[in-house]
């Protein structure tokens, strides 16, 4: 009997995937691989709970063609579901209830068919900020029209201006200048003039009106968040936040430009997602505080360099390839009503400078934000993300650069990683002698050792929590230095090409180190197993998770850890080698990745160079926090673009030392580096620790065979 054809299903945004048999239900299918799809009416096709999103075309990245005709015909009920809800769906609109696979298929599971919601964290953080927006709202009194006069209602609102507030020079955009009349009208002659930079008049309104806000917006590969602010106070009003639309087009920036480039409407698709998500963040924000989304008059955005050209409409295409030429390093403004986004008709939209090809503004705004320049101590500055931004710096000079760390800290590319939602794995705690796991979800309060099995309900490991479990996994001795599991039952050598567990790894990473023998009982080996030759580790049991399936780390899951914290600490290394020393005295993890992650464990796992803990901080979404700060203050606002060109900016695709410095930082905490402040601790493998004191392995061995020629001499 022949095998039931399996096709690929992969779901958006939360980057699950798997195979699944041909007929299986699209719903039935979320549920097998994890996925929250909503529905209350038991597959009636009643309640569209359960609608999807298909995505059209080919997905490089997945090595799928995903098309609506890779799925069952809708059938009489649904087509008359959608034709009664027609306004509220878009094309390609399914109900994963009756929709069935046939072929491989990409979709996306729109917020409003999530039974739990997507946890965003980026919300603003206390700062001191002066406000002096770039935004001038006055009340003036204009002098009414004399019979046989020449002047129009521009021209006595002008002399107004000059002689109530000393304001000259003064253009005004066209719909104001179609208000102004009726506003005049409506108000007796007194009217409240809304002036952008003091050059331009982009609102008249009738009598006194004291409404004038502003939007500050940090637009991430993953996550948007938006800050509203009243221009007036600098409260901040309402924090929102959506995961990027534009993930279903790719994860990282590099799927999202060859996505561009491989399709000639890509960049057009790209643009039209983050520009419908930018106005429904408006509109939720506006709605949160109470306030009239057409109230906006201003908007700062911050971003990497491939969000703000697609968000431009700007061809990303030359940022792929060396030498990753930007359309433009300067700050921009410009209309909102130009990129169709809707706020009041003359909101200006403003992008901080951009530094280089690889590090945007949102870099920018992490150093509005934390002011390394005006600081003695040396800053580490980390913006943790599918592309980490690393500034290093104080008074004297600052360095920045970018690192490809891709999407493994955010969950993709592991087996069951997955994006911070409700029942994701958070925090993991291992047992030193018997390896066995305690671990926390989000949602909930209690560890997993605290409540019953079945109420546990893991869905997966999220990016703190894969932070953690590695660490721990090396602290407890489950993991090697090299990254390896540790093998059972045998001793074996960790030469690539000798060790038949781990013959897959490059000898020019991982150096000859023999293997401890363990024995059943010192470790818990129920744990951990080999697949082949491939170690995994079950982190949940089928009866702790939320799909009656082992949630398990596996040799490939640390591996892709390895690379992207690889590539994060030979950024800094190259940081600061330019600067020329060996050690920094603060360390500020930045982004909402890097406020949630334990420091000491992302230390541990070597993710970031040595340096007191008691240095080492974490201060939330700081891209956002400086955009608001460039809302609300028109001197950061200047000086941020001055910044932009005095930071010295470090090209890690071409610099001749990444690739020596990444070989080092693969191991578990590093190759060579000392890590002082670890050692303390004892939380670091004993081995390890004599490492940091300066003897490796072989550096052992030598002395070792030195001693007994020595002896074998004396003897």
């Amino acid at each position: 009997m022949s095998e039931t054809k399996q096709h690929r299903v992969i779901f958006q945004p939360s980057g699950r995937q798997g195979d699944v048999a041909a007929g299986t239900s699209l719903l039935e299918a979320a549920r097998e691989l994890g996925v929250d799809v909503d529905s209350i009416c038991g597959g009636r096709q009643t309640c569209g709970k359960c609608k999807v999103i298909v995505e059209e075309g080919a997905f490089a990245k997945y090595g799928v063609v995903s098309s609506a005709q890779h799925l069952s015909e809708a059938d009489a009920t649904e087509r008359e579901y959608f034709a009664r809800h027609a306004k509220q769906y878009s094309e390609g609109a399914r109900l994963s209830c009756t929709a069935r696979v046939t072929g491989d298929v990409l979709m996306t599971v729109p917020p409003e068919s999530t039974q739990h919601k997507q946890v965003v964290r980026k919300s603003a953080t206390e700062r001191n900020i002066e406000v002096d927006p770039i935004l001038r709202q006055v009340f003036v009194e204009v002098e009414p029209h004399a019979l046989g006069e020449r002047r129009g209602d521009w021209e006595r609102l002008q002399e107004a201006l000059q002689r109530e507030w000393r304001l000259t020079d003064l253009k005004i955009d066209l719909p104001a200048l179609r208000l102004l009349s009726p506003a005049l009208k409506a108000g007796k002659h007194q009217v409240t003039v809304v002036i952008w930079n003091a050059v331009e008049v982009i609102d008249v309104r009738p009598g006194y009106h004291e409404a004038l806000y502003g939007l500050a917006v940090d637009v991430g590969s993953t996550t948007i968040a938006a800050h509203l602010c009243d221009l007036h106070t600098g409260a901040v009003l309402a924090t929102e936040s959506t995961m990027n639309p534009q993930v279903t087009y790719g994860e990282d920036l590099m799927s999202r430009v060859s996505y561009a480039m491989m399709r000639s409407d890509g960049l057009q698709k790209m643009h039209t997602a983050i520009i419908n998500a930018l106005n429904q963040l408006a509109l939720c924000a506006a709605s949160t505080a109470n306030v009239a989304v057409t109230d906006i008059y201003e908007a700062v955005l911050v971003g990497n360099t491939v969000m703000h050209h697609i968000l431009l409409g700007l061809d990303p295409v030359e940022l792929g390839a060396a030498p990753f030429t930007l359309a433009t390093h300067a700050p921009i403004d410009l209309k909102a009503r130009e990129l169709n986004v809707h706020l009041h008709p003359g909101a200006n939209l403003h992008f901080l400078a951009l530094e280089a090809g690889h590090v945007g503004s949102d870099n920018l705004g992490m150093i509005v934000a934390e002011a390394p320049e005006q600081q003695d101590e040396l800053m580490l500055l980390i913006d943790i993300g599918t592309n980490a931004e690393i500034v290093l710096g104080n008074r004297e000079k600052l360095y920045s650069c970018s690192s490809p760390t891709g999407p493994a800290f955010e969950g993709g590319q592991i087996t069951h990683g997955q994006r911070a939602a409700p029942g994701a794995i958070e925090r993991v705690r291992i047992d030193r002698t018997t390896w066995e796991p305690r671990f926390k979800v989000l949602g909930s309060e209690l560890w997993s050792d605290e409540q019953p099995t079945d109420k546990i309900k893991a869905t997966g490991i999220c990016g703190s929590g894969i932070i953690e479990v590695v660490a721990e996994l090396f602290s407890a001795g489950v993991l090697r230095a090299d990254g390896r599991f540790q093998v059972l039952g045998q001793e074996v050598s960790a030469v690539s090409g000798v060790s038949q567990v781990s013959s897959e790894v490059s000898s020019d990473v991982f150096s000859a180190t023999p293997v401890t023998l363990l024995t059943p009982t010192t470790r818990a080996f129920h744990r951990l197993r080999y697949n082949g030759p491939k170690g995994e580790y079950i982190l949940a049991t089928a009866e702790q998770s939320a799909t009656g399936k082992e949630i398990v780390v596996t040799q490939d899951d640390v591996r892709n850890i390895q690379l992207a914290k690889g590539a994060l600490y030979a950024g800094c290394k190259l940081l600061m080698q330019q600067y020329g020393v060996r050690s920094v005295d603060k360390i500020v993890l930045a982004g909402a990745f890097g406020s949630y992650i334990d420091p000491m464990r992302a230390m541990v796992l070597g993710l970031y160079p040595d340096c007191d803990l008691a240095k080492v901080v974490a201060v939330g979404n700081a891209a956002g926090d400086g955009a608001r700060i460039a809302l609300l203050s028109r001197k950061r606002r200047i000086e941020s673009a001055q910044t932009a060109r005095t930071v010295h900016y470090i090209e890690t695709a071409i610099d001749p030392n990444f690739q020596q410095e990444f070989v080092g930082a693969m191991h578990l905490p590093h190759m060579t580096d000392p890590f002082p402040h670890l050692e303390a601790l004892g939380v670091l493998p004993a081995k390890v620790a004599a490492e940091a004191n300066g003897e490796n392995e072989r550096d052992r061995r030598r002395r070792e065979r030195r001693e007994r020629r020595t002896e074998a001499t004396e003897g």
